[in-house]
C-alpha cells in the first residue's frame, strides 16, 4: 500500500470511529425528560445549609443560578433512616427533580453500609415512582478511605440517576472552605453548587 492509500484508509477509519461515537446514545436518566415542576432538595444538614449564612447555603445557590425555585426539604441531623420517616412529604409537590444528599450522618453514626445503601435505593424508588429524575449528591465514607464510593457509584448505575460523587471532595480539613468538621462554610457551599450546577442545568432543559 503506498502512502496516499494509507492516509485515505487511515481518513476513512477516523470517520467511521467519530461517527460511531456521536451516534451512540447519550446514558439513559430515569424519567428524563420529566413532565413534573418542582426541584425538590431532599437530605440532611448539607441541603439545609448549616455552617453558611441565611441565603447562602447550597440549595439557596442553586436556586438562584437556575432561575427557579428550589424546595428545601432538608433536616438537620437526618440519616437515610430518618428521611424515610418524612419521605411523604414530598407528595405535597409535583416533583421534576429531587436532589438526594444523604449518608454523611449515616456515616458519623456507624449505620451499617447494606443500610445506608439500602434505605437509599428505597429513597430513589419513591422519587422515581412519583415521575420525577432524581439527582444522587454521593459523601465521602471515612477519612482515610472512602467506603462509599462504590457503593455510590452502583446506585446511581442501578436506578439510572444522575449523579455528583463525592461533593465534599477537596473542602474536608481545609479551613479556607469549612465552618467545623463536617459542615461547609459559604465558600465552601459555592464550590458544591458548581460541581453540582452543570448536571442540574442539564436535567431542567
Amino acid at each position: 500500500m503506498n502512502k496516499r492509500w494509507y492516509i485515505i484508509v487511515l481518513v476513512i477509519a477516523a470517520a467511521l470511529a467519530g461517527a460511531y461515537l456521536f451516534s451512540r446514545p447519550a446514558p439513559v436518566i430515569t424519567n428524563y425528560p420529566s413532565s413534573g415542576t418542582d426541584v425538590i432538595a431532599f437530605g440532611d444538614s448539607l441541603v439545609t445549609g448549616k455552617g453558611a449564612p441565611e441565603g447562602e447555603g447550597l440549595v439557596d445557590l442553586l436556586s438562584r443560578a437556575v432561575g427557579q425555585p428550589i424546595i428545601n426539604l432538608g433536616y438537620s441531623g437526618d440519616t437515610t433512616s430518618k428521611a424515610l420517616e418524612h419521605i411523604g412529604q414530598v407528595d405535597a409537590y409535583n416533583p421534576k427533580v429531587v436532589i438526594v444528599l444523604l449518608g454523611g450522618n449515616d456515616y458519623l453514626g456507624r449505620v451499617p453500609r447494606e443500610q445506608t445503601f439500602t434505605n437509599l435505593a428505597t429513597i430513589i424508588e419513591t422519587m422515581q415512582a412519583k415521575g420525577a429524575i432524581v439527582l444522587l449528591l454521593g459523601v465521602r465514607g471515612g477519612l482515610l478511605q472512602d467506603n462509599f464510593k462504590n457503593s455510590f457509584e452502583a446506585l446511581a448505575k442501578q436506578y439510572h440517576t444522575a449523579f455528583v460523587p463525592d461533593v465534599l471532595s477537596g473542602l474536608l480539613g481545609n479551613e479556607e472552605f469549612m465552618y467545623d468538621a463536617v459542615h461547609p462554610n459559604q465558600a465552601g457551599y459555592a464550590r458544591i453548587a458548581k460541581r453540582v450546577l452543570p448536571v442540574l442545568k442539564t436535567l431542567l432543559q
